[in-house]
């Protein structure tokens, strides 16, 4: 067996009385009210669950209580550092991070990016450049390092050796793959010490301003060679223009002939808050985001709190990780900034709605499309709330209020509104209308399994179109065919036409992946029924009714204890002799319309 490294209370006890502080305690029940747990194991498996649940602030207490039985563990300090700053404490981050490498001497690479972000953070610049000599080598050529290399150009400027920092930039740029990132940072050194023409000429390729920083960098720089012409001509030429308060306003100081100040960055710390920004972007754009992607999110508005980019992309990857909480403080702070930003109040509408706020997020959606009236997706956002709401009425004018802005556009953006008011109108009884809405929107998104599946098993559920209909769930099978609802849907426009044994299959494979929905189960009870599985069916019935049917309202628990009484032949013989069929499908269990407000933006 390895032997480990003698324990180091002392350590144990600065983070243990890092992490029983107010902001922590605020955020989550104290430690005492969880059993206390002995040994390595407990401790570092709740900090598992909790870092698997993305419940940073647990995880954070749960790896302290684990370094205090193994306080020489890289992997669990390198743990309790990443939960604290994915919290948002990046501030006790760094002061763990600062006890770790004070006794070590050395730390883990995370604890070596807090002292350099605290270091930077303190201007300290002789100290990071005495830092980063150490750590690659007087004689290691620093620029094969991308992040360091950057950081290290920086500090030369903030130490007071502009030109030789702007030739550490250019040596770097020299490198064709990381050219467009140096040499938007270099055009940023250029314009801090005077040297606006050069910066132009940097910023004029489009691959190192072409986002929202980098536009507005180029147009101050512009204001301030006098060119104000071009800038204004350079922003008004920009898609979405309106949607983006920070450039509008620019654009009309611009305009005005006002003072026009070159602040995209005021100093080399939030030039490299940009660069800690450029890497979360980087990291969160894979479909599998890498869990680093969040603390250089951080560690960019820790450094450069006023920086909107940075805390829209820390709202976002809280979002992605069902961190509502968290990421309302991220909005809330950028709305205190003193702007309303479209993108980001439609962010935080979604989070809001997804966080289970939806009356706030309602809130918030009506004062979007005031602030906003002629913004299409801000009206797509309200009619959304309110559909979730089952305020269907209500949600259908929504919708047409965005659809009637989006008359000139392209067809990709009108689908989702189409689709969605379509919903709207068919839970609201007008269903002439929505099949109309449907039908256009298909028209458009052939290839869209959940719209395919609505409209068909609305054909099927009211025993019209039936052929029709199936093929459209045939389609949406083809399409997505582990999809539990497109099964369900599948088997019962069979059931529908008569086709019993063809429905029992797929709604087997529905109900393997939906075995705790009652309309699943209560459908293959009566498909059972239908092909002389009596004993099954009743069972399926039964379990339908033990799911709680009525918080769905889409299954009649009175009409599945008639079925287990009498039988489904003659429940059926009653309804087909006049009494009422079935309820219609509720939107949210057939087609999972979350996505649209990016869609819709097409």
């Amino acid at each position: 067996m390895t032997q480990r490294p003698a324990r180091r209370p002392w350590i144990v006890a600065a983070l243990l009385a890092l992490l029983a502080g107010p902001a922590l305690a605020d955020d989550a029940p104290a430690p005492d009210a969880a059993p206390m747990m002995r040994g390595l194991a407990g401790p570092y498996l709740a900090a598992r669950m909790a870092t698997v649940e993305n419940d940073f602030l647990a995880a954070a207490r749960y790896y302290a209580r684990a370094l205090a039985q193994d306080p020489a563990d890289p992997y669990l300090q390198d743990s309790a550092l990443v939960a604290l700053a994915s919290a948002g404490q990046v501030d006790r981050a760094v002061a763990y991070a600062e006890t770790m490498l004070t006794e070590t001497g050395g730390g883990t690479e995370f604890a070596t990016l807090m002292r350099r972000s605290q270091l930077i953070r303190e201007g300290d610049w002789d100290a990071l450049l005495a830092y980063l000599d150490e750590r690659h080598g007087t004689d290691m050529p620093i620029s094969e390092d991308l992040m360091d290399g950057t950081i290290r150009a920086w500090a030369l400027l903030g130490a007071g050796r502009a030109s030789d920092s702007l030739e550490a930039f250019r040596q770097m740029a020299a490198e064709e793959s990381i050219a467009p990132v140096i040499n938007y940072h270099l055009a940023l050194a250029l314009a801090l010490v005077g040297d606006y023409e050069s910066a132009d000429a940097m910023l004029a390729e489009a691959d190192a301003s072409g986002h929202l920083l980098g536009l507005t960098a180029r147009a101050q720089i512009l204001a301030q060679l006098d060119r104000r012409d071009e800038a204004v001509e350079m922003l008004a030429a920009l898609p979405g223009l309106e949607a983006e308060p920070q450039l509008m306003a620019l654009r009309a100081a611009l305009v005005a002939d006002e003072p026009v100040a070159f602040d995209v960055v005021t100093g080399p710390a939030d030039g490299i808050a940009q660069l800690f920004l450029a890497f979360a972007s980087a990291l969160s754009g894979g479909p599998d985001p890498e869990p680093l992607s969040l603390i250089h999110a951080r560690l960019a508005v820790w450094l450069q709190p006023e920086n909107t980019e940075a805390r829209l992309l820390v709202a976002q990857l809280l979002q992605e990780r069902q961190q509502f909480d968290l990421a309302e403080d991220e909005y809330e702070a950028v709305r205190a900034q003193g702007q309303i930003r479209p993108v980001a109040e439609l962010s935080r509408i979604d989070a809001l709605s997804r966080g289970g706020r939806r009356p706030d997020a309602e809130k918030a959606a009506f004062a979007l499309t005031a602030a906003y009236p002629d913004l299409a997706q801000a009206w797509v956002a309200l009619g959304d709330v309110l559909r979730t709401q089952e305020k269907h009425d209500m949600a259908v004018p929504a919708y047409d209020k965005a659809l009637s802005l989006l008359a000139d556009a392209p067809p990709q953006a009108r689908w989702f509104p189409l689709y969605a008011r379509g919903i709207a109108l068919e839970r609201s009884g007008r269903f002439d209308r929505a099949e109309a809405d449907f039908l256009a929107a298909i028209e458009i998104r052939s290839d869209n399994a959940s719209l395919l599946n609505y409209l068909g098993y609305s054909w099927i559920d009211r025993n019209v179109e039936l052929e029709r209909g199936l093929e459209l769930i045939k389609r949406a099978v083809e399409l997505s065919p582990d999809d539990g609802y497109i099964l369900d849907s599948l088997a019962w426009a069979y059931f529908r036409l008569g086709r019993y044994d063809e429905a029992v299959a797929p709604m087997e494979r529905a109900i393997a992946t939906m075995a705790s929905d009652p309309l699943v189960n209560d459908h293959l009870g009566d498909i059972y029924w239908m092909v002389g599985r009596e004993r099954e069916a009743q069972i399926q019935w039964k379990r339908a009714l033990s799911l709680e049917p009525t918080e769905s309202g889409e299954v009649d628990p009175a009409r599945i204890r008639d079925k287990l009484e009498r039988g489904l032949d003659a429940v059926m013989a009653d309804e087909a002799a006049g009494a009422e069929g079935r309820t219609p499908p509720n939107p949210q269990s057939v087609a999972d319309t979350t996505e649209a407000p990016a869609e819709s933006a097409e």
